[in-house]
């Protein structure tokens, strides 16, 4: 399990990268990696991650553009100015005080889970049938290869317990240099600032370049 979810985060980081184009000198290339990478190998959807990823990118930690803190106020309190309105508006949707505690339980839950739903409705929303294809026969070849060996009940445990791991893994790299910065309504700004003021860098290390993608 653990070699399967640590394939599956890297694949995670690699289509990243594909999908910034910035792998190969061709867009082309780039292009055809990402849907192999993604698609194939970890059964997702191109067209959800490019349309979501450039959201994000266009307007980052902005509330109601980004989508990566659409969990501000019905499930996380996030940034200072956010969280003050909330409390001047005496608004409270989950016990916040408690959030640094069921973060680690719901964040990777709601991700796993809410990714699958995500992307299916956007795929058939848009008719992006070769990628329902690649989903279905994702899942098709997964439980093919695990279920004569381990029974659907057995697979099914360990499919979705390495997809909340691969979830977790995921959430903390990936909301660990937003979360801390700024978190507001937009504000207009251009395009390179918007990036420096939502994005912590890591220390570079060996380790946390491979942790971190």
């Amino acid at each position: 399990m653990f070699v399967d979810f640590c394939f599956q985060i890297q694949y995670g980081f690699l289509q990243h990268d594909l999908g910034h184009v910035s792998v190969f000198e061709k867009l082309k290339w780039n292009k055809v990696a990402h849907f192999v990478v993604f698609g194939i190998l970890k059964g997702a959807s191109t067209s959800v991650w490019n349309h979501m990823h450039n959201q994000h990118h266009a307007k980052p930690n902005c509330f109601r553009k980004d989508p990566d803190i659409n969990t501000h106020p019905m499930i996380f309190s996030l940034g200072k100015k956010l969280s003050l309105k909330l409390g001047k508006e005496k608004k409270k949707y989950m016990p916040y005080q408690y959030q640094h505690n069921y973060f680690v339980l719901v964040a990777p839950l709601m991700f796993t889970i809410g990714a699958q739903l995500v992307s299916l409705r956007f795929v058939l929303l848009r008719r992006k049938w070769l990628e329902l294809f690649t989903y279905l026969f994702f899942n098709f070849r997964v439980c093919l290869m695990y279920v004569p060996l381990m029974g659907f009940k057995s697979f099914m445990a360990y499919f979705w317990l390495s997809r909340y791991l691969e979830g977790s893994w995921f959430i903390w790299v990936s909301q660990m240099n937003h979360i801390p910065m700024n978190i507001d309504y937009d504000q207009n700004l251009d395009w390179f600032s918007a990036q420096l003021s939502a994005t912590c860098n890591v220390e570079e290390s060996r380790f946390n370049d491979w942790f971190t993608g």
